[in-house]
Parts: C-alpha cells; structure tokens; sequence
C-alpha cells in the first residue's frame, strides 16, 4: 500500500502563545472571559464544542483542581488544570460557583452560553490583536483547533509521554497522537546534535553545532 503524505500539523510557538494570552484587555469583563477561555483551551487542549458545553459542576475545585470534559463519543477525560487557570476561572465565575451546577461556565456578551462558532470568532479576533507583538503569527491561520495542537506540541516538548499527551487530548487512536511527534523540527535537531561526530583537533567550541543556519540540513529533518 502506498503511503499517504500527512500534512503538517499547524501549531503556535511558546512565543505566540504567550502573545495571544497577553492580547485581551482583561480590564473589560470581555477580556476576563477571553483571557479565561484562551487560557482553558491552551491548559486543557479542549476542542472549541467541549469548552462551549463545559459546565460548573464540571470543575473540580479542590486541592489538585482539574476538570471532567465530555469529547467525542460522549467519552468522559479528566484534566488537571494549573493553579493559574483554576484562580482565573474562579474569578470568572464568582457567585455563579454557587449556584446550578449544570450553569455553563463561558457565556457570550448576551449573558447567553457561548457556541463554538463563538469560541472560533473570539481566538480569530484575539489573534489579530496579537500579531501586532508577535509578527509571526500573521503568517499562520489560528483557530482553537491550533491552540490544542500546540499545547500537545509543547506538553512534548516538556518531556510528558506521548501516552499522557494521548489521554489529555482524548484521542481514540495512540497513532492519531503520534503524529505530534513528528512535527518538532526543533526536538529533532537537537537529538542530532547530541550524537553529531565532531573534528578531532579543532576546539569545542568550534564543534558546536550550528543546524538553525544549515539550510540543507533543516529541509532533511523537515522531510522526516
């Protein structure tokens, strides 16, 4: 059988992650929500249908907070969320902690539970401001389904193995979350670098690899 060629998976680096999180004026009860829900998404790699259903009584508010998500196939995950992402969805929610449990916890301007479609126009929009401190970011279409790779991309990156990446995202198949490993160009050419052969006699610090400005080599590992 022929193999398929899989496209790349589109993500956002640390740095654009950071500036999209540091886009929405969180003076604004607009931008508490944004920057409440950004923070969610990228904390958790929620799809936009799993946030836009998320409930209070889904948080778990104890010690170790974390969160129960409803995805695909109505198959339940749980999730821990930083202790920055609980005090900021605390501080959303405010009174709301204490009344329905089955109260959705992210709402429109309206007071109304946000759809996904809502989520989709909020990141597009918060992407557009953050352009402006990350350039980069222009060059790439942002949608939360990007958010969710990149927190599976930089979870890989911290060290987490792929078998926790694959039950914090709530994928079925271990193949599905494998392709994230064959996205980090980055991991790729550092493992190259540690076991790369150096020239006797020269000084190390002439050995040091420099593969960012090795143009043939950087199309290679992009072809792995």
């Amino acid at each position: 059988m022929r193999k398929t060629i899989l496209p790349t998976i589109p993500h956002l680096d640390k740095e654009e992650m950071d500036a999209l999180l540091a886009a929405p004026d969180r003076r604004s009860p607009q931008g508490q929500r944004d920057y409440a829900l950004l923070l969610f998404l990228y904390n958790t790699g929620a799809r936009a249908d799993e946030a836009a259903h998320l409930t209070v009584g889904d948080l778990n508010r104890g010690t170790s907070p974390s969160v129960r998500i409803l995805g695909k196939g109505r198959k339940i995950r749980l999730c821990p969320l930083w202790p920055h992402t609980a005090k900021v969805l605390r501080a959303l929610l405010g009174r709301r902690l204490e009344g329905s449990p089955d109260a959705c916890v992210f709402l429109n301007v309206r007071g109304a539970p946000i759809t996904r479609f809502g989520i989709h126009t909020l990141v597009e929009r918060t992407a557009t401001k953050a352009r402006k401190q990350a350039p980069s970011v222009q060059e790439k279409h942002v949608s939360p389904h990007v958010i969710r790779h990149s927190t599976a991309c930089h979870l890989l990156r911290a060290g987490v193995d792929i078998n926790t990446i694959r039950a914090w995202l709530g994928h079925v198949s271990l193949e599905t979350t494998n392709r994230y490993a064959e996205v980090d160009l980055e991991m790729k050419a550092k493992a190259l670098a540690t076991c790369s052969v150096t020239e006797p006699g020269r000084p190390s610090s002439d050995n040091k690899p420099t593969w960012r400005k090795d143009h043939d080599l950087m199309l290679f590992l992009s072809s792995l």
